[in-house]
């Protein structure tokens, strides 16, 4: 068990200091990214603030608040994570998110942004624990639907369900990578499009007009560092990922070297042989 947990510290200690170089990259692309307006930026790497409006009609599963993107957390409290001194440790055992596309608007323009693997950093709109022995019906409807087997398990003890929610009008903060705009983009009249799309009514007119507006489209393409939708500002991000890379590039050298020296105290003394045969 000791040799193992040696070797634990060892690789740890450097897997941890490879997320602090990955942190720092953040950083530095964050601080590097000049900010644009939407109607003015260019293909590439950008940085852009503006107010979310939904293309499509979307609900969030919890609170059925209507919203242009949602994003929800079930977690579990384990027996021993709550005798732990009283901590309250959660572990997700289920996360989803919506895959609607919603736009992002300013005074000069109009873009489409795709979250899919997006950093979204925003507060969680809907936060609520259980004690155990049963969970409220809109959440043990939810786990049916999404057929979490473990569901009645789980419900036996404590739960946390959290949900997050971008609604209409809410002013964000984008960075990511713009696309060109696909040619042929429209939006119909007839009803088979209008379910599809999830839009009805009204709305079919101003989701139009958007999508006649859209610049581009901001989305991750692959080996992108870094795509994040925030409520926070660029300053705020900065300063978070700097303070993570320092911690992570500090402490990954020395949890390594703590553990190849518990690793050269074992081998000395014969426990590391002994261990591994």
């Amino acid at each position: 068990m000791e040799s193992l947990i040696a070797l634990g510290m060892c690789f740890g200690g450097l897997f941890v200091f490879a997320i602090g170089f990955r942190m720092l990259r953040a950083q530095r692309l964050l601080e590097d990214t000049p900010a644009s307006h939407i109607g003015s930026m260019a293909m590439g790497f950008v940085e852009v603030q503006g107010s979310v409006a939904p293309r499509s009609r979307v609900a969030a599963p919890f609170t059925g608040r209507p919203c242009a993107y949602w994003e929800v957390e079930i977690s579990t409290r384990s027996e021993n994570e709550r005798k732990s001194g009283g901590l309250r440790q959660w572990t997700p055992v289920h996360t989803e998110r919506s895959g609607h596309p919603f736009f992002l608007q300013d005074d000069s323009g109009v873009a489409l942004v795709y979250p899919q693997g997006a950093d979204v950093r925003t507060p969680w709109s809907a936060d609520e624990e259980t004690m155990g022995f049963g969970v409220p019906e809109m959440y043990m409807d939810y786990m049916k639907e999404k057929n979490l087997h473990l569901r009645a398990l789980w419900a036996v003890g404590p739960m946390r369900f959290r949900e997050r929610v971008l609604e209409n009008g809410l002013a964000m903060y984008v960075i990511g990578r713009a696309h060109p705009k696909a040619m042929a983009q429209s939006i119909s009249d007839d009803e088979v499009s209008m379910a599809a799309t999830g839009t009805d009514g009204r709305g079919v007119s101003a989701v139009r007009t958007l999508d006649q507006r859209t610049n581009a489209v901001i989305r991750k393409a692959q080996g992108d560092a870094l795509f994040v939708i925030s409520g926070q500002s660029e300053k705020q991000m900065a300063s978070e990922f700097g303070l993570k890379a320092f911690a992570a590039l500090v402490g990954g050298p020395l949890l390594t070297l703590g553990g190849a020296w518990f690793l050269m105290l074992l081998v000395q003394s014969g426990q590391f042989f002994r261990n591994v045969n």
